[in-house]
């Protein structure tokens, strides 16, 4: 049985996740074997502000993700998100070179190397493309044209091109913390492989990755994707508008969101069971708020959003043609009755999405809010992984510290 080990990092507004794993290249299987969670600083929706802060919070999450896993990080999988990411699409045509005008991977190739040659600004960089979509002499709709006979070969790609200087701070952050990157995807991409299957694609459906500062939309079809956005809103507002109307520390703002929000906000006819008593700004003061106003506060909110997404989802043209319907990621996602509430508004259906197909430490990461980072890792194991001998690498890096231990022992 052939394993790779792959690692991937998470870098939110929120929070860092690094996470090592093992994956089963038959049955593609993802055993996790270390876990790296800390508080993220220095980044605000999904962009490095704090070059120093990032690289420290990134440095604490790979070195919670060895201890736990006993595997020195040298490379890794990255996602990037933030307003600095923009989508379009490209087509491009080649002749077929062959003589017996049969396609091969080289045509293909070409195909899309001439999609890639669009004219984009100085300061912005492809850091995304896959095709959508091929044409063979005019015949549309063809998945995969190797072997078909023709003489002009076109593709339909999709591109998301980044803010070169952005994206650099993000790869930067990484590197300084002690790890190489092998590739960089966007992150609903990779959020798309932990929770959603092939029929999912397939018949047509939206991943919607609700973070901390960002909401990432993917759009798939006919096994591809065909379009991609991020929305600059998260958890982080629902939190900030409580803190506004209700005028509350950020902290307790989040406590009360997470233990007793909701995106449905429904009358209390018990004034008692309505009243909950929060910290406030005063130390040591306690403030009564009422969960009606709290609930009402986030359904505002949620309605927004979910206005945002249902605009994109218009915009792409794929309104009415997605029987899989919304899967939702990420951690804001699991703000209670937030899907009951984009269920009624899309009139399709709704569902949270969970990493598929774990063993090992799976009950720390099978959460919406790890979607990213464990479909980073499947994502990964299909370019490669980290290395063919993980069991090698696992016992040399145990050694390594072994034979630390014994120097500080006796230093």
């Amino acid at each position: 049985m052939a394993h790779r080990t792959v690692v991937a990092i998470d870098v939110g507004t929120t929070k860092i996740c690094t996470v090592v794993a093992q994956v089963d290249d038959d049955t593609d299987e993802i055993s996790v074997l270390g876990l790296g969670l800390t508080p993220s600083k220095g980044v605000e929706r999904g962009v490095v502000v704090n070059i120093d802060d990032t690289i420290s919070a990134i440095a604490s999450s790979i070195e919670r993700a060895e201890r736990l896993s006993g595997y020195r990080i040298t490379a890794v999988y990255v996602a990037a998100t933030g307003r600095y990411l923009t989508s379009l699409n490209s087509r491009a045509a080649v002749a077929v070179a062959g003589p017996d005008r049969e396609i091969t991977a080289n045509d293909i190739t070409r195909a899309t190397e001439a999609a890639r040659s669009i004219t984009i600004p100085m300061q912005r960089e492809i850091v995304f493309l896959e095709p959508r979509t091929y044409v063979v002499d005019g015949n549309e709709d063809i998945r995969d044209p190797t072997g078909m006979f023709g003489y002009r070969l076109e593709v339909e790609a999709h591109i998301v091109v980044a803010d070169r200087m952005l994206l650099e701070n993000l790869i930067r952050s990484v590197q300084r913390s002690g790890a190489e990157i092998n590739e960089v995807t966007i992150q609903s991409y990779a959020a798309s492989w932990a929770v959603l299957s092939d029929d999912d694609r397939e018949q047509g459906v939206v991943l919607v990755d609700i973070g901390g500062g960002t909401t990432d939309i993917a759009i798939f079809a006919k096994g591809r994707l065909w379009h991609s956005c991020v929305l600059p809103v998260g958890g982080g507002h629902f939190t900030n508008d409580i803190v506004l109307v209700m005028q509350l520390p950020y902290r307790t703002a989040e406590w009360l969101k997470l233990n007793y929000g909701s995106a449905i906000a429904e009358p209390c006819d018990d004034e008692e069971a309505d009243i909950i008593s929060a910290e406030s700004f005063v130390p040591g003061e306690e403030q009564l708020v009422s969960r009606t106003l709290l609930n009402e506060v986030l359904h505002a909110r949620a309605a927004e959003l979910i206005q945002l997404i249902l605009q994109e989802i218009r915009h792409s043209g794929y309104e009415g043609m997605l029987p899989a319907g919304i899967v939702l990621s990420g951690g804001a996602a699991q703000l209670p009755r937030f899907d009951e509430l984009m269920r009624d508004h899309v009139g399709i259906p709704v569902r949270i999405g969970t990493p598929r197909g774990l063993t090992g430490l799976d009950d720390l990461v099978d959460r919406p809010e790890f979607a990213t980072a464990i479909g980073l890792i499947r994502w990964g194991s299909h370019h490669g992984g980290l290395g063919d001998d993980d069991r090698q690498a696992m016992h040399e890096s145990w050694v390594r510290r072994l034979f630390r231990f014994v120097r500080e022992l006796w230093s």
